[in-house]
């Protein structure tokens, strides 16, 4: 089997960790779900859809046949948003190096996946799926980064984290670069609570942000502009970081400097930060463009989230760690009062407040 390695999704994060590795030196196919997009990346050398001013290596090739994409590689990463992972995985399992467990896999993806026994973490949902060659021997990727940031050669670190440090090691030194740091974690459970869940807290983010800064708001929501301010977000922030290591910890989540180093607290504050996050800017959308209208619940949200034009994971997130907090009986007060904002049951400037004011 040759050297090379895959990424399917051709997103901007999945785009911008093929490139990383491409620009090593190494050969790197990237899967993406249309013709067109496949074109451009191996013949013109850009994403024109998720990153377009970003020059793509040569090294990078793409393809929309996601056997061939599978097919004979020594590393193999899954970049697709958790809406679509399960559909996306099943078809690979036909390529012989995977059903031989001779391909390294890791995940990108952030977010919790359905099961009949309720919401479950990505890793142990892909190993029902894959061989059992990949029982414990998946890795997780994760930590403060964006996209176009890493895509562009700003310095960023992420985790791997694996039970087989062996891998974790391996997809470590495959990342790394002097642009990219990457460290290894064992708590795959904690890194992946952390990963999941601060979307939601983004959202709830972006939501104060726009009712923070008021001058987009509609004329009756322009009186909350008052009552938030930059201590304002920092309580969100600290509050929701203690939401995510509850459920971390209800989840067996091993290591407690999960949460406070850059799975935890550092890619909860880029992600609520950044202008570049799509939690974040689903948030501010909320308030400022009334982006929920179309919508009866969220259900029907998640339902035709296409029409979002982006994917914000946190809101299939805040789905499940409502049920989540239900099963352990967690005190969630951010994370499930996100959920009755998108839900419908609630406007999110009268909640946003009422949960703000009322944490202990």
């Amino acid at each position: 089997m040759s050297t090379s390695i895959a990424v399917l999704g051709a997103g901007a994060w999945g785009t911008a960790i093929a490139k990383v590795i491409a620009d090593k030196g190494k050969a790197v196919t990237l899967w993406c779900r249309g013709k067109a997009l496949a074109q451009a990346i191996t013949t013109e050398h850009r994403n024109p859809r998720y990153l377009p001013e970003v020059t793509l290596p040569p090294g990078l090739q793409a393809s929309s046949d996601i056997l061939e994409a599978a097919s004979d590689k020594q590393f193999l990463i899954l970049a697709i948003p958790s809406l679509y992972l399960l559909e996306t995985v099943k078809p690979i399992l036909l390529v012989p190096s995977i059903r031989e467990g001779e391909t390294a896999i890791a995940v990108l993806t952030k977010g919790f996946l359905p099961s009949p026994k309720g919401p479950r973490l990505i890793l142990e949902t892909l190993e029902d799926y894959l061989p059992g060659f990949y029982r414990h021997g998946l890795v997780y990727i994760a930590g403060p980064s964006h996209a176009e940031e890493v895509s562009q050669g700003k310095i960023t670190g992420l985790i791997a984290a694996s039970e087989n440090p062996k891998n974790s090691i391996r997809f470590r030194d495959l990342l790394k670069s002097r642009q990219l740091m990457v460290f290894s974690s064992f708590d795959i459970r904690g890194v992946q609570v952390a990963a999941a869940t601060k979307n939601v807290i983004a959202i709830a983010f972006g939501i104060l942000g726009a009712l923070k800064t008021g001058g987009a708001l509609p004329p009756e929501l322009r009186d909350k502009a008052a009552l938030f301010g930059d201590g304002t977000e920092s309580l969100l922030l600290a509050a929701g970081l203690n939401e995510i290591q509850y459920l971390g910890r209800a989840m067996g989540a091993t290591h407690a400097e999960t949460f406070t180093s850059i799975s935890g607290v550092g890619d909860l504050d880029v992600t609520c930060r950044s202008a570049f996050g799509r939690n974040r800017r689903f948030g501010r959308e909320i308030i400022e463009k009334q982006i929920l209208k179309p919508f009866a619940n969220l259900e029907d949200l998640l339902d035709r989230i296409n029409e979002i034009g982006y994917v914000p994971e946190g809101a299939a997130a805040a789905k499940y760690v409502k049920v989540l907090a239900e099963k352990y009986k967690l005190k969630l007060p951010i994370c499930t009062g996100l959920y009755r904002i998108l839900n419908r049951e609630i406007e999110a400037a009268e909640l946003l407040e009422d949960v703000l004011s009322g944490l202990e």
